[in-house]
């Protein structure tokens, strides 16, 4: 069985190897399965978060690009666990409309932002491994949706309130089965395992499965991808230790605080101090310590 050529990660590939508009076709083919409409880059914004970091901790990259609107779209892409990355994205989104709109121009030309999370760690409870996250207005007597008038929906040039607003799509990586029944799939199928398979129909894989070949880059650039690689690994390595240290540990007090409360009920009932070790296995100092009258 021949050996599957190995292909650079999304977000190396994101941040030195897509922005050439030479190769946007790649990105265009993975929005455009994701947001199932065909999808033209214009340009890459520039943005605090689209320059070059010494650590490389920014993964994230702003496109506009050319669908019915002219939209904006945010794709970020985190290992790190964070426990606000809900507040992350709206902070995101809203600052990438802020960034992007000028004060001369009336509120209906505020650009609609698409928010693209790729997300390698546990995020939330869901068991499914793409979401999506709009905005709609609900009736709170009668749970009628709120619909856009005639002349609003000329302003806007869109049929739906939820439009206007910023959309997110969250990609549980780990989620995914490795199963590929939809072009999409195919995509998700290289973020997670970067590799591409022999015809891939999802737009834009075919080329990538070329451009992101890790045997046809230049040795400085192989070597500098290899040290972003390793610092991946030891920065999950070193949260995972942190964690399961810091679990354990955790673990550790809540039992000694159990076995205290237990020793404290039992010296207020009058047990002997032997009984007392025996059911709780604290010393005898360690009881005494707790200064229970008796």
């Amino acid at each position: 069985m021949p050996q599957k050529r190995k292909l650079v990660s999304f977000d190396w590939a994101i941040k030195r190897i897509l922005r050439s508009k030479a190769n946007f076709d790649i990105l265009e083919g993975f929005l455009s399965e994701l947001l199932f409409e065909d999808i033209t880059i214009l340009e890459i914004l520039e943005s605090e978060s689209n320059k070059e970091t010494k650590d490389d901790k920014f993964n994230r990259i702003d496109i506009k690009v050319k669908n019915s609107n002219d939209e904006i779209i945010l794709i970020e892409i985190q290992y790190d666990r964070e426990l606000d990355y809900m507040q992350r994205i709206l902070y995101a989104s809203s600052k990438a409309i802020v960034e992007h709109f000028k004060e001369s121009e009336s509120y209906s030309k505020i650009s609609k932002i698409i928010s693209i999370s790729i997300l390698y760690f546990d995020f939330g409870n869901g068991d499914d491994y793409i979401y999506k996250g709009t905005t709609s207005f609900i009736g709170m007597h009668n749970n009628s949706l709120l619909q856009l008038n005639e002349k609003q929906k000329e302003l806007y040039k869109s049929d739906k309130v939820e439009k206007i607003y910023p959309e997110y799509y969250l990609i549980k990586i780990k989620n995914f089965d490795d199963n590929a029944k939809e072009p999409l799939d195919e995509w998700i199928h290289f973020l997670k395992n970067e590799e591409i398979g022999k015809h891939p129909k999802a737009k834009g894989l075919e080329k990538a499965k070329v451009t992101l070949d890790y045997l046809k880059m230049e040795d400085e650039e192989r070597i500098e991808y290899n040290r972003y690689q390793k610092s991946l690994h030891d920065q999950a390595s070193a949260y995972e230790s942190t964690y399961v240290i810091g679990k354990i540990e955790g673990e550790k007090v809540g039992i000694k605080k159990e076995k205290i409360n237990i020793a404290k009920n039992l010296l207020l009932a009058k047990i002997d101090i032997v009984t007392i070790v025996a059911t709780t296995g604290l010393s005898i100092e360690e009881i005494e310590s707790l200064n229970i009258k008796r």
